[in-house]
């Protein structure tokens, strides 16, 4: 009787072990490993203490004040548009007078799945010299745009390959949300005489408060953490103009191989991706 009792105990704990093993292994001794390593430095090919070094080096690297220029000003246009259509395109697909939803859903949702590497190199084939877009402006009259040789324009392709990739897979967020309003809510708002638009500030977004947090929280860290437009789209050009954090610790790791820094670079944007979080968090009331 005792040996099923602690049988029964323990086989839970023997289920979850090979996943915890796992987590430990690749997950929580990383981030120990490569936090230690954010404090070494490379010499005689061994790694020693090097204290703040890499730290003060982040400080003086005028490559470093780009990257994160360019990085939050990405942020900053890209991903209040890319929520703001993303809560629009909902609520049109909420509508009862909206026929075909699950072929628009389909069709919003797809670029969500579709791989990074060849959204990217779609975008960069549309939009080089004499891509589509250029073709088709030439045909209307409109001089040809350097999308990816102009500092200008190089941000506003990545803005806009982000936008496409993403508006849909928040819009399918919000759209669930919506869904589990109560309809008897807005029926109540009707009687009083709220309009559409009245009914969607004043009941809708409120509803979708802790949603529309969650998914600002989410495009932060993606953002900040931006890496693959900027590679495959402009390789960080021209002249670090859509350099960002991700491509900058990439360059540093695997390029110059000087993991130590990259390191160092990479803590910098845990640290900022935890201080925009609590900030989103705190100025929507859901902060403690």
């Amino acid at each position: 009787m005792i040996n099923r009792i602690n049988k029964a105990k323990i086989t839970p704990y023997l289920f979850l072990a090979p996943a915890v093993i796992f987590f430990i292994l690749f997950t929580i001794y990383p981030i120990i490993s490569s936090f230690i390593l954010s404090f070494q430095k490379l010499e005689g090919g061994s790694y020693v203490f090097a204290g703040l070094d890499n730290y003060i080096r982040l400080l003086h690297d005028s490559t470093f004040y780009r990257a994160l220029f360019n990085t939050f000003i990405i942020f900053i246009v890209q991903v209040p548009v890319m929520l703001i259509l993303a809560l629009i395109l909902a609520a049109f697909l909420n509508s009862k007078l909206l026929k075909f939803k699950g072929l628009y859903r389909t069709a919003f949702f797809m670029p969500a799945v579709t791989s990074l590497v060849a959204y990217s190199i779609l975008f960069s084939i549309i939009l080089m010299d004499k891509g589509i877009v250029n073709q088709f402006f030439t045909l209307i009259g409109i001089d040809p745009i350097p999308w990816l040789k102009d500092s200008f324009w190089a941000r506003v392709s990545i803005i806009l390959a982000m936008t496409w990739r993403w508006t849909g897979y928040n819009m399918v967020i919000y759209l669930a949300a919506m869904q589990n309003i109560p309809e008897e809510t807005y029926e109540a708002a009707s009687i009083d005489g709220a309009g559409k638009i009245r009914q969607f500030f004043s009941i809708t977004i409120p509803q979708l408060k802790p949603i529309i947090v969650f998914t600002s929280v989410i495009s932060t860290i993606s953002t900040l953490q931006l890496f693959d437009e900027p590679f495959n789209l402009t390789k960080g050009g021209p002249g670090d103009a859509t350099m960002t954090l991700g491509l900058m610790i990439y360059s540093n790791g695997f390029k110059y191989y000087d993991f130590s820094y990259a390191s160092a670079i990479a803590y910098v944007v845990v640290i900022l991706v935890a201080i925009l979080s609590i900030i989103q968090m705190k100025t929507t009331g859901d902060g403690k």
